[in-house]
């Protein structure tokens, strides 16, 4: 993509998924019903014209009970290509924004590259603020999650955070013992390794401590490669290192699968890129607490994400 400039924002994410799937999840209302919009919201379409010239009027409903109507109108549309469209304009106020979208066949995925352009760079900055805020990239993190379904009937749990530093350091704030137990507590808790052997064949084993009480857990390391991929599986021990299950959710999956991706967007900016999964055997209770956890996921990974941004800052 090319050069951002100070009123636009840019977007770019790679879909296990072909292009006519990718395509049709934007473009079909039932499909992109079930995935557009932040976590938590849902949409209701009253007209979706997607061609030269045509718009679409639907209304997103908040988790809150809010309802944000919305008009989207399209400019110029090339099946399978690309389309620009202008968001948020009626007839009483203009557009907020203009958007030019590609689609890209990569084999069996499909590369979706974004522009956002706002009147001014004050306009772009408020507008990455409130994305962030509201975790309006969740809505590309849940186009993966339900492609993924819509392929293998599988549910993930996906969610992507860009970070200002390159991606050798970043890898190393991964997977280095001396910085992980550093970011990776949740909010009031402190880490530590009580083992620690982060290579592939190897495991380790913490604890957790914060709001009085402890927790501890087992990782086993499936794949390491530098500086783009790390893979591993976790699991909630007692204290002895015995398999046990989350102390507040009884119900949660014995196992699960953590697959982390990092990146370039630039010489001192990556994107890291999480999906999480039920690992091996598990009843349908167990995979129904998972499905239904996604916003609490979310709320768990954006403050993990958010302690390593500050961390950053003083090791960089």
């Amino acid at each position: 993509m090319e050069q951002l400039k100070s009123n636009e924002l840019h977007l770019t994410r790679i879909y296990d998924a072909t292009l006519e799937q990718v395509w049709n999840a934007w473009v079909q209302p039932d499909l992109v019903a079930q995935w557009w919009g932040p976590r938590g919201f849902t949409i209701t379409t009253t007209r979706k014209e997607v061609k030269t010239g045509g718009d679409w009027l639907y209304t997103m409903h908040g988790p809150d009970g809010v309802n944000y109507p919305n008009h989207t109108k399209f400019l110029e549309v090339k099946p399978f290509q690309s389309m620009v469209y202008d968001h948020g304009g009626f007839e009483d106020q203009p557009p907020m924004f203009r958007v030019h979208v590609s689609f890209l066949a990569l084999n069996d995925q499909t590369q979706m590259q974004m522009k956002m352009v706002f009147p001014t760079a004050e306009a772009a900055a408020e507008s990455r603020m409130m994305i962030k805020k509201f975790s309006g990239d969740s809505t590309w993190d849940r186009l993966a999650e339900f492609l993924e379904k819509q392929k293998s009937g599988k549910e993930i749990f996906v969610i992507n955070r860009s970070f200002d530093t390159d991606i050798n350091t970043l890898f190393k704030v991964w997977t280095d013992p001396n910085h992980v137990m550093q970011w990776t507590p949740p909010a009031g808790f402190t880490g530590r390794y009580l083992n620690v052997d982060i290579r592939p064949g190897g495991e380790s084993f913490y604890e957790m401590s914060g709001n009085g009480f402890s927790m501890y857990g087992k990782a086993k390391y499936l794949e390491l490669v530098a500086p783009t991929k790390l893979v591993y599986t976790q699991i909630f021990t007692d204290q002895q290192g015995n398999v046990s299950r989350h102390p507040m959710a009884p119900t949660w999956p014995e196992t699960m699968k953590t697959t982390v991706t990092l990146c370039k967007e630039g010489a001192n900016h990556t994107r890291v890129t999480i999906q999480w999964e039920v690992f091996g055997h598990a009843t349908p209770e167990e995979h129904a607490t998972f499905t239904g956890a996604k916003a609490g996921m979310t709320m768990g990974w954006t403050g993990s994400f958010d302690k390593l941004e500050e961390y950053l800052e003083k090791v960089i």
